[in-house]
């Protein structure tokens, strides 16, 4: 593990930037167009962090039944946390966003939220990005990222609570891999539709662990944001710490106004816009929810352990 943790880059390694206060807006936003990611330090207060660390356990966990070595997914997390909805009053992530999204428009929508717990012994998530293109005229989407991925902003708005670090479940991005025509690491091939890489000599199944030429881990605190481009290829490394690592992401989309999406509103979906204070409304009138398992021939529920 060490040996192949050596050989990625460090942070401290990069010659440009990559960390920024919350004002520095602009500066933090060219260099996701550049580079595609940036880290935004101390976004969020501690007493903001504890809370959310308690609501992603007490949502995502409710019965305490996740096993070692397991992680679990839970989609739709603002619908579920007051605390991560707070972020709908926070005028300093609407301008972070807004950036991000390249609108001159004051109009936002809430797209999408989750959360994750990944406790100690996981091995981790696939390299991957989360983008998914349009699909091809007359061609349906097949699954629920193909129907709501498919925007111009960022995928990655992310508070990992426990903190980020290679060794303990963090998040490794690939630098400047977030342009459509990006060629890969030395030594990899795409698997099909680009989704995720593998080794030239290995079978097309995406490749998981640190061990790929130019991949950074990112080491961040608690309250630090951290931001990737839509196109922008990322993994989960492998948990060796001792406590499980939490997270949490919400997203908004430019604009507001409906969003094509082939299921009903969730009921928990409706349950959550009537919630929200008045002065919010706009920001959750066109929300969309999400059903994760949604298929063409779509029959189950919308959370699991993966």
């Amino acid at each position: 593990m060490t040996t192949q943790l050596e050989s990625c880059l460090s942070q401290t390694e990069l010659p440009y930037r990559c960390e920024f206060d919350p004002h520095e807006i602009e500066a933090m936003a060219e260099c996701v167009e550049a580079h595609g990611f940036a880290i935004v330090k101390s976004f969020l207060p501690n007493d903001h962090v504890e809370e959310l660390k308690d609501s992603v356990r007490q949502v995502v966990n409710p019965n305490h039944d996740l096993g070692p070595g397991q992680s679990r997914v839970f989609h739709a997390f603002i619908e579920h946390s007051p605390s991560l909805a707070k972020l709908l009053e926070n005028e300093s992530y609407h301008n972070i966003s807004r950036r991000l999204l390249n609108t001159d428009s004051e109009e936002l929508t809430v797209h999408r939220s989750a959360a994750i717990i990944r406790n100690p012994g996981s091995s981790g998530m696939e390299w991957h990005s989360d983008w998914a293109p349009l699909s091809a005229a007359g061609t349906p989407p097949r699954n629920a990222n193909e129907v709501l991925n498919t925007g111009q902003g960022p995928s990655g708005l992310w508070f990992y609570l426990t903190g980020s670090h290679p060794q303990r479940g963090g998040i490794a991005v690939m630098p400047d891999s977030h342009t459509a025509d990006w060629s890969g690491p030395e030594g990899f091939e795409f698997t099909a539709g680009r989704q995720s890489f593998h080794r030239k000599d290995q079978a097309a199944q995406a490749h998981h662990g640190p061990d790929v030429p130019g991949a950074l881990p990112i080491v961040s605190d608690g309250g630090d944001l951290i931001v990737f481009a839509a196109r922008t290829y990322h993994a989960a490394m492998p948990h060796h710490g001792d406590e499980p690592r939490l997270s949490c992401a919400m997203g908004f989309r430019a604009g507001r106004s409906h969003w094509p999406t082939p299921w009903p509103l969730p009921a928990s979906a409706k349950k959550f816009i009537a919630s929200v204070p008045p002065a919010a409304f706009p920001l959750v009138e066109h929300y969309t929810g999400i059903v994760a398992d949604w298929q063409p021939d779509f029959k189950g529920g919308a959370n699991g352990v993966v």
